[in-house]
């Protein structure tokens, strides 16, 4: 069976189709994908949950109204029936995930995890890019055991966009204050990703204590300065690897690696799949 028609099709249609699923979330599609020049969806709908995840470019994504204007790492949701298109430009690459579910004759609350919203949260340089990326991986491999983690993954994703939602909520004004200090160090590290950083490079540019330091990555973020360092890393050798026409050991020098054998170790540790298997894992 087709795994785009499964995505298209009403939830109650696809149960007899999903000979691998035992019980819910059933995933119908989980694709990367490379927009050529041109390409644009309007006004479609889907009688299927979905999150849409940009992993490189630009896109207007207009969801019942509301005009979101995409860009790296967004991850944007829509229920089933909500009309949505998707516009890219000519100036900018469009490169996302596509992952398409549904829960069956089952209700899952999904107005308790995410309110009202579509933007679930950026997660550029973070692990829910990782996530995602593994269940694509793991859907396009037979058998009931990737079958039961891309559920696992999805419900991960479930509970880490639920839990920006929430803070982002709830940020206090307190929290604001420690934003412009933060935005500056995320600025220094996407500035010299390629070089060697130190905790104490971050405390000379922002005047703040390592402790604080570590304080405010962990609690915005949700990892520390070096490891959200290696997501960048991580995230500029996939753009180079889409858009370029570097070698693998060319890649990992320009991202700050000596020893190409050394970048191989840290991305694959970090995603789950080597630079390689990343390129092969998307559709043009």
């Amino acid at each position: 069976m087709d795994h785009y028609h499964l995505s298209d099709i009403s939830p109650v249609e696809t149960l007899g189709l999903l000979n691998h699923y035992y019980f819910p979330p059933y995933i119908t599609l989980a694709h990367m994908f490379h927009a050529p020049k041109g390409w644009e969806i309007r006004n479609r709908e889907m009688s299927q949950f979905v999150l849409q995840y940009v992993v490189d470019g630009f896109a207007y994504y207009p969801i019942e109204g509301c005009q979101y204007e995409t860009k790296r790492g967004d991850l944007l949701f829509h229920r089933p029936h909500e009309r949505h298109s998707i516009l890219t430009v000519d100036s900018d690459p469009y490169v996302c995930i596509s992952i398409v579910f549904h829960f069956g004759t089952q209700s899952f609350p999904f107005d308790d995890l995410f309110r009202d919203n579509h933007l679930l949260g950026n997660y550029a340089d973070q692990p829910v890019e990782t996530l995602l990326s593994q269940i694509v991986t793991h859907y396009r491999q037979p058998g009931l055991n990737h079958q039961i983690r891309c559920q696992s993954l999805l419900l991960q994703i479930f509970a880490e966009a639920a839990q920006w939602v929430e803070t982002h909520a709830n940020q206090t004004k307190s929290d604001a204050l420690h934003m412009p200090k933060l935005v500056l160090m995320k600025n220094y590290l996407h500035d010299h990703f390629n070089r060697d950083i130190q905790i104490k490079d971050l405390e000379q540019v922002s005047g703040l204590s390592k402790n604080y330091i570590l304080f405010l990555f962990r609690k915005h973020l949700g990892t520390s300065p070096i490891q959200y360092l290696a997501w960048i890393r991580i995230n500029k050798a996939k753009e180079l690897a889409i858009h370029s026409n570097l070698s693998i050991s060319q890649i990992a020098e320009t991202v700050g690696y000596s020893d190409v054998h050394t970048f191989g170790r840290m991305f694959k540790k970090k995603t789950g799949q080597s630079l390689s298997q990343f390129c092969s894992n998307l559709i043009c």
